[in-house]
């Protein structure tokens, strides 16, 4: 399977990433040359003597906006013909696992960091491809929400997990959350293992795992549990 491996981030804040891409998996692609990350500091596309890259907003309100045309001579000077343009926001489409699936599929993905209020909406117009959500809260930068979507797309790389079967059983495969898990010891403050996955039997064991995907996401997602429902009833 073809997936994204480079990524290109346009940021007020490059230094907010050194630590995240030299850790954890994220860290170990990058320096096995799986997944390639650029970054580019915004501030460097501003004509500005002061490397200003925003300003008050038109109307008025409180804070302030990102600039257009800086953001624009960064996108124009970065961005690879074909690549998919991705600023973090917001008002954004939430990410999904359908979403992230839909990205790691692209060649190149050059993401956009918004910042303060926004960002003036004719770079949007002009620029973007897709303005991504994490959440429905706000976040003190769209650095936060960039790191998330790199690293749910780079799980999608060929080598990036150890055990590439894991992603076919993680939370949000098939509209549903992930099974619980358990590991030594089989008693701790007298609660057991669940028996079922001390027999061998993995026929058991895997309906056992999909009966409590199934309870957790009614539990805890019924938005997911419904969408669930549904694809069995058409059959998909």
């Amino acid at each position: 399977m073809k997936a994204c491996s480079t990524f290109k981030i346009i940021t007020l804040f490059p230094e907010f990433f050194r630590s995240p891409l030299d850790s954890g998996l994220l860290g170990k692609a990058v320096q096995k040359g799986l997944i390639r990350i650029d970054l580019i500091n915004l501030r460097d596309f501003s004509k500005d003597r002061h490397r200003r890259c925003d300003d008050y907003p038109y109307g008025g309100g409180s804070g302030m906006v990102l600039m257009a045309e800086p953001a624009m001579r960064a996108l124009d000077a970065v961005k690879t013909t074909g690549a998919t343009s991705v600023l973090t926001s917001p008002g954004g489409a939430p990410l999904s696992q359908t979403l992230v699936k839909e990205l790691s599929a692209e060649d190149e993905i050059c993401i956009l960091c918004g910042n303060y209020e926004g960002i003036d909406q004719r770079v949007i117009d002009s620029r973007i491809d897709i303005e991504i959500s994490v959440g429905d809260y706000i976040l003190s930068g769209g650095e936060f929400a960039a790191l998330v979507v790199i690293d749910a797309v780079s799980r999608y790389v060929p080598g990036f997990m150890s055990n590439s079967d894991s992603l076919r059983e993680e939370s949000f495969e098939s509209d549903l959350l992930e099974y619980p898990h358990y590991t030594r010891p089989a008693v701790i403050g007298g609660m057991e293992v669940p028996g079922v996955l001390l027999n061998g039997n993995h026929g058991e064991i895997e309906r056992w795992r999909l009966e409590k995907r199934i309870e957790k996401t009614g539990r805890t997602r019924p938005d997911l549990y419904r969408r669930f429902i549904k694809r069995k009833l058409l059959g998909e």
